[in-house]
């Protein structure tokens, strides 16, 4: 007879807390660098950077305007707790991509190791949110609920998103720029795809 293994422990308000706080922080300082580097990254991130670059609009209150009707999508396919601490981790990320410059600059900042280093960070801050049933928005959680509704596979629904964004970034930014953009979106992905599988995390 075989016994269930035990439950997993549930985070505590305290780990939910400071992931909540520390991970828009560190996806800030990843947007400072592909800001610095004049580069950009796909979802509503991808979106807000368009509309920094293409209509001089400041990156915060864009990136926060532009997920407020995926929250909607939020609620529906992944309730009222995730959609929550969701909102949250947006909010703050828009402060501090508002408030590191002040803090921060860059006397150099090569836009190879920008690419390289925005992807992994993002993909790190993404990572924090994730185990602790959060998120930063927009079209990813709209593909989740294209997925529980209409059967779309997310991960594709993701990636025609992104192939769109980076592809229409060739109207604010050159060719070398946007190739540079996509080289930051492999390493994000890369950070997700090697970290992030199931089974191997047992936190909630």
């Amino acid at each position: 007879m075989t016994t269930q293994p035990p439950a997993p422990p549930r985070h505590s308000l305290f780990e939910d807390l400071q992931a909540l706080l520390v991970a828009p922080l560190v996806v800030a300082f990843a947007v400072l660098l592909f800001r610095h580097a004049g580069l950009l990254t796909g979802g509503t991130t991808g979106l807000a950077f368009l509309a920094h670059y293409g209509l001089d609009l400041p990156f915060g209150p864009a990136f926060f305007l532009i997920n407020l009707p995926f929250y909607f999508f939020s609620v529906r396919a992944l309730g009222w707790n995730f959609t929550l601490k969701t909102f949250i981790a947006v909010a703050l990320l828009s402060l501090y991509t508002e408030l590191l410059p002040a803090h921060v600059t860059f006397a150099s900042l090569e836009p190879v190791f920008a690419a390289l280093m925005g992807g992994f960070l993002t993909g790190i801050g993404l990572l924090m949110l994730v185990r602790h049933r959060a998120s930063l928005g927009g079209l990813g959680v709209m593909a989740v609920y294209l997925q529980e509704r209409r059967g779309w596979r997310a991960g594709h629904v993701q990636m025609a998103a992104d192939v769109a964004i980076l592809s229409a970034a060739l109207l604010v930014r050159d060719p070398y720029h946007v190739l540079l953009s996509i080289l930051g979106a492999v390493a994000l992905n890369f950070v997700i795809a090697v970290n992030h599988r199931p089974g191997r995390y047992a936190g909630t």
